[in-house]
């Protein structure tokens, strides 16, 4: 909540109580507000103060406060707008992160809040009303860089301001023409549609014509020629290398600095930046290259902030730095992931006086404007977005094999298997399907690899596109329980997998009989969203805040903790109804229990008392995924929408508690296991810098393929999802009102391989069905991968299948592939009974058809990389002739193709 005091500028009473953009203009050395009808609008010869305020589901609200220095802004006002910047956080609570915007070189955050564009304008702002006079239209060349944030700056009007690198527009008082550098990018061209869209509206009044142009298409082109002929007639654009896409400068080193009350920088001398290194009473500047931060300790006093502050900035300026640097001012326990990033450890603590504080101010604030608030509640998201009275399906794994769990046990896991599960529930017009993976925290790594498989091979077997995901126990989310309804988890497990290892390892078999003593811990929220776990038979294991089952072998007691409620008890009933309905239950509330309960528990000692206290939920984020020659990374989308699903791209959303990986129709990614392989690198990079788990649940989502509680995220458009295309046709297509790239349903667009099915419709292969039909394939047809081992100790050596998934780098070996050079005119291709089937295509050499090929082959069936050899180098790297092969079990190929890293 803001504290505007008298000493605090005027022009900011009010200010971060709604959530929103405000803008103040530098105007004759006085804050002016800037009216709602001119944001986006700013002036080259001005400086500015924008205040981003959101309030998020839960917790108190954030700011962001950036200073905006126009080009042709005096130092006078800049120095001015830096102030007024820290004035605002203090009268804010000292609670925002603070950023120096120069023009032309925004963050992305910064231009986030003015999409699609700013474009900003000649001359001085003034806030006096003025007769505008008309003038003739000025022709203008503007560049636009970015795929997601678009940043526009005017350029000079010449044909020596063009390049091959960027998209530009050319905007003319009837035409807007949009020319593409052959080194621009699908997502930037389709981005500058979008300026241009805004430039069309504002500019024109919506009356114009629009005219893409290509770099390099024929002079002879009407278009072109008109074009051309705005620069005086066509002349090659020159490929200047210094102006060509530049390489990416190692990762500069971090440094470290004190700044004294007195201004002064002293260098902290560490090998490894640490968070206890940073001391509350002082001020440090963290240089990294093109980020450099200013972070203020709580107990800093205001003027050494803002002696920080001019000093780091009159630094960059000395510099040169001004305009090639970000600058962020952060104040502690407000850092960005991208601050703790440049250090080796940052300990995750759960702020939970700064939330409750955080939470008084919200209410007192919604308060102050009538409402009769005590408090805000806690919010849960409690839908669950789908239908949950589809069909369930079970498969137990072991290892290449799944068996199918008869109904009336398909509830019941145990925490040294793995399962797949699939879940069938009516969609928009037909049947929708989610997959899955369930990884018990006991079992092995074949069957963890096997679970992956199955699912990857159901998912791609069925019509359509299905989500798949993987889940940990322990970390299962809201909505796989809710379609178990009634789920059971048992200690112990049933693959040949896990008594093989427990048996090698001495490990004596804890897996549950109703024979032997157990402890459940019983929760839920209702009778259609209940479960039993099995926990460890010790009284460190109870919670004041849950009900328990305990069966002695001759007893059972039901334990009811003091914070338990009436639900809770409700819930107790249930399950010990459906554990064994015979148990006669011996009621038992917390501080009355009798000594036989405790001996059973091998004596009383210290568990939780105290009412559990989960921290707020932060919005969810959206991030670019950028990978390739096995280097990950993300980029942050803010202030995200559904236009930001670009069909090129490859996203994650990350709601802190699961992530959705989203695929684009047009990506490089064309598998299942591929896209949870990049799930699984993203909980790795950011499990340093935020409280996020390595074992968080993975959804696989691929464009067209929706589910509703992936869609809840945003303000959908179904119409934005069913369209054909790139995104720069798409984009071209809505500008001009065509319809032919509109409403086309991508639904079936991901194309699996022709392969055999089952009556069930899934490939046939070394499956146990329980005698109820064929049912599913053990492998698919996709790269490997492999889990985390970090936190499981029983993860042994096992093949190579999905090692990447959980231990390694993306494999990206089948996907973004370059256009091969021809080696033959024909190759063999192979039915599945190993018979010839000599088609139209071509034989390639071994190296070109691995995985991880550096020359590799498109424009090939994947799945059968094999029958692209040669006969010869077939029978070398396999040992045996191609029909012998073919005669094997589809899993044992599958495990030589992957041993040959073709598959």
């Amino acid at each position: 909540m803001s504290h505007f005091s008298n000493d605090v500028d005027t022009a900011f009473h009010g200010s971060g109580t709604k959530p929103g953009v405000e803008i103040w203009c530098v105007e004759n050395l006085q804050l002016v507000r800037v009216p709602k009808s001119m944001h986006g609008k700013f002036y080259a010869g001005n400086a500015y103060l924008v205040l981003k305020t959101i309030f998020p589901k839960c917790g108190p609200p954030r700011y962001d406060v950036h200073y905006w220095l126009g080009k042709y802004a005096n130092e006078v006002e800049s120095v001015l707008a830096s102030d007024k910047a820290l004035e605002l956080d203090s009268a804010l609570g000292s609670c925002a992160v603070q950023y120096r915007e120069v023009q032309g070189q925004e963050t992305e955050k910064f231009l986030s809040y003015f999409k699609p564009c700013i474009i900003p304008i000649e001359g001085v702002y003034s806030s006096l009303p003025g007769n505008v006079h008309s003038k003739a239209y000025k022709v203008s060349l503007y560049t636009c860089r970015g795929d997601h944030a678009v940043s526009v700056k005017e350029v000079p009007f010449a044909r020596s301001s063009l390049n091959h690198d960027e998209v530009f527009i050319l905007d003319t008082a009837s035409n807007i023409f949009v020319f593409s550098g052959c080194n621009s990018s699908i997502q930037e061209r389709a981005k500058a549609l979008e300026v241009v869209q805004y430039i069309k509206e504002h500019k024109h009044g919506g009356n114009c014509e629009v005219t893409p142009i290509e770099d390099g298409k024929l002079v002879g082109d009407a278009d072109v020629g008109e074009f051309w002929s705005m620069f005086g007639g066509y002349a090659p654009i020159p490929r200047d290398l210094s102006s060509s896409v530049q390489k990416q400068h190692e990762n500069p080193s971090v440094r470290l600095f004190w700044i004294t009350a007195q201004g002064k920088l002293f260098p902290c001398e560490s090998n490894l930046l640490g968070r206890e290194i940073l001391e509350s009473n002082k001020c440090y500047m963290l240089d990294a290259g093109s980020d450099i931060f200013v972070w203020m300790g709580e107990n800093s006093s205001i003027s050494e902030r803002k002696s920080s502050i001019s000093v780091v900035e009159n630094l960059v300026r000395e510099q040169g730095r001004s305009t090639t640097s970000h600058l962020t001012f952060l104040a502690e326990r407000l850092e960005t992931s991208t601050f703790r990033s440049y250090f080796e450890s940052w300990p995750q603590v759960v702020e939970t006086k700064l939330y409750e504080e955080g939470r008084g101010k919200v209410a007192a604030m919604f308060k102050q404007q009538g409402y009769d608030v005590k408090e805000l509640p806690d919010e849960k998201d409690s839908q669950p977005h789908i239908n949950c009275r589809g069909k369930l399906k079970v498969w137990q794994v072991n290892g290449d094999e799944a068996t199918l769990i008869p109904v009336v046990d398909q509830t019941k896991l145990f925490t040294g298997d793995c399962y797949v599960v699939q879940y069938i529930y009516p969609g928009d017009g037909r049947d929708d399907n989610l997959f899955y993976a369930w990884l018990g925290h006991e079992s092995v790594m074949e069957d963890r690899v096997g679970a992956i498989s199955h699912m990857s091979a159901m998912a791609e077997s069925i019509k359509g596109n299905a989500v798949v995901a993987q889940v940990f126990q322990d970390k299962e989310p809201r909505l796989f329980f809710l379609i178990f309804q009634t789920a059971m988890i048992f200690k112990g497990g049933l693959s040949k997998g896990y008594k093989k290892y427990i048996s090698e390892k001495g490990i004596v078999d804890e897996t549950y009989n109703e024979e032997k003593m157990a402890l459940f811990r019983v929760q839920g929220t209702s009778s259609e969203n209940m479960q039993a776990i099995q926990v460890d038979q010790v009284s460190a294991s109870l919670n004041s805040s849950y009900c328990y089952i305990l069966r002695t072998g001759a007893s059972t007691f039901t334990w009811m903790g003091n914070l338990s409620s009436s639900i809770d008890h409700d819930l107790l009933d249930r399950m010990l109804e459906l554990i064994n309905p015979t148990w006669q239950p011996i009621s038992v509330r917390e501080g009355s229990e009798p000594d036989i309960f405790w001996n059973t528990l091998g004596g009383k000692a210290d568990y939780p008392r105290e009412k559990e206290i989960t921290g707020f939920t932060e919005d969810p984020r959206l991030f670019q995924v950028m990978s390739s020659d096995g280097d990950f990374k993300v980029k942050e989308i803010f202030n995200f929408t559904q236009d930001d699903l670009t069909t090129e791209d490859v996203l994650i959303l990350d709601n802190h508690e699961e992530i959705y990986v989203w695929i684009g129709q047009h990506s490089n990614i064309k598998s299942k296991q591929q896209a949870l392989i990049l799930g699984q690198k993203f909980l790795q990079i950011e499990f340093p810098v935020k409280n996020i788990s390595f074992t968080n649940p993975i959804y696989v989502v691929t464009e067209g393929q929706e589910p509703p509680f992936f869609t809840h995220f945003f303000e959908w458009d179904s119409s934005k999802a069913n369209m054909h295309g790139n995104s720069f046709e798409r984009k071209l297509a809505i500008l001009k009102g065509n319809k032919k790239f509109q409403e086309v349903s991508v639904r079936n667009s991901w194309k699996t391989s022709p392969r055999s099915s089952t009556q069930d419709g899934f490939r046939s292969m070394s499956v146990v069905s329980n005698g109820s039909g064929s049912s599913i394939s053990p492998m698919s047809s996709v790269p490997s991968t492999n889990s985390n081992s970090s936190q499981n100790h029983l993860l042994t050596s096992s093949t190579p299948t999905l090692r990447t998934l959980f231990t390694g780098p993306p494999n990206h070996g089948s996907s973004g592939l370059p256009t091969a050079r021809e080696s033959s005119q024909f190759a063999r291709s192979l039915q599945d009974d190993g018979t010839d089937a000599t088609v139209n295509s071509l034989i390639y050499p071994f190296e070109r058809l691995r995985m991880d090929s550096k020359d590799p082959v498109t424009n090939i069936d994947v799945t059968k990389r094999e029958a692209y050899l040669c006969d010869q180098e077939f029978e070398e790297k396999f040992r045996m002739r191609r029909k012998e092969f073919y005669g094997l079990p589809k899993w044992r190929q599958n495990k030589l193709k992957l041993s040959l890293n073709l598959f």
